[in-house]
């Protein structure tokens, strides 16, 4: 049996879908709606949107399959990826493989890949049958067609969950992500925590320089984010000037060291920027049991509370009173 190779940018094209969390969610009309077309359109007996992960490939929508996922070594859309059209399976090739042999007794398989905006192929729209057949080349457009539909959703997914301005993830991606990391640490008991960063003196910035140079500060703050958190990490803009990371397998003594590491990079940023101001920030940190019930919502509006708290505790110290 021939297992599918790796795209040659496999780290990156894992990243990305994951990127996006849409692994394992629950089924969304707009996908179903493309695979139920695709079933009735060319009269197959099985429809799928599917995700190829590391190991496996789920379907983000099926129709006429029972099964939310197989292995990745056996199936036919790591193949698909590879390639840059259509890719169609009608004859002996793949004859020993186990989804040919057994259920769903594959025939007949033609599978498009899914570019995402980066170009990384993350899956598939393809379709299935137990019966032999082919496919002409109107076949082939209306089969593209849809999955150009399937992208544009999947494009769709990436807009709701980043921030237009710092191309980072916005307050619903965070809370999503976080939620996921944080169950999965839950699962392995390893320690998480939650840092959340507030820019000081943000209005005066605006008010002095003007507000395109404000955001030129906050598109900034996030690229020193980027360089300085793992890949692993889950980090986003949360509001106007407030920011969060949540570091996986991170005690609260190992979390204060990253911060203040990122604080330098910071320093160093505001020594080569020059711009006129410094960009400071005050952080919190609070420290996760994995097992509690708390949503990422509520230790968010935990920290509010906080942040207002440690900021009013500084103001006759620092003079933010008079910029409030």
């Amino acid at each position: 049996m021939k297992t599918p190779d790796f795209p040659a940018n496999e780290k990156e094209r894992l990243k990305t879908l994951r990127s996006i969390d849409i692994l394992d969610t629950d089924p969304e009309e707009r996908f179903d709606r493309l695979t139920r077309m695709a079933k009735r359109v060319f009269g197959v007996s099985i429809a799928l949107v599917s995700m190829v992960d590391e190991n496996r490939q789920w379907f983000k929508s099926r129709a006429g399959l029972d099964a939310s996922e197989t292995g990745r070594d056996i199936s036919f859309c790591g193949h698909a990826i590879l390639g840059s059209d259509v890719f169609v399976i009608e004859d002996e090739r793949f004859a020993d493989n186990p989804l040919v042999t057994g259920p769903p007794n594959i025939r007949f398989y033609a599978g498009v890949p899914l570019r995402y905006l980066n170009g990384s192929k993350l899956g598939t729209l393809c379709i299935i049958d137990q019966q032999p057949r082919s496919l002409d080349e109107d076949d082939l457009d209306m089969l593209r067609d849809l999955a150009e539909m399937a992208e544009s959703e999947l494009s769709a997914v990436h807009v709701a969950t980043i921030d237009d301005l710092t191309k980072i993830s916005n307050r619903r991606g965070f809370v999503s992500l976080a939620q996921n990391s944080i169950s999965l640490c839950a699962r392995q008991q390893t320690p998480v925590s939650m840092v959340f960063l507030d820019l000081d003196k943000f209005k005066p910035i605006n008010d002095q320089f003007g507000h395109a140079e404000g955001d030129r500060a906050l598109v900034a703050f996030a690229s020193l984010m980027r360089k300085s958190f793992r890949d692993s990490d889950v980090f986003a803009r949360i509001g106007g000037d407030e920011f969060a990371v949540l570091l996986t397998n991170t005690q609260e003594k190992l979390a204060r060291e990253i911060v203040i590491r990122f604080r330098s990079l910071v320093d160093v940023y505001n020594v080569h920027a020059d711009r006129g101001y410094d960009i400071e920030f005050s952080d919190d940190i609070v420290s996760i049991n994995p097992d509690q019930d708390s949503t990422v919502e509520d230790l968010l509006r935990e920290a509010d509370v906080l942040m207002y708290e440690k900021k009013l505790d500084e103001m006759p110290k620092s003079g933010l009173a008079k910029e409030a």
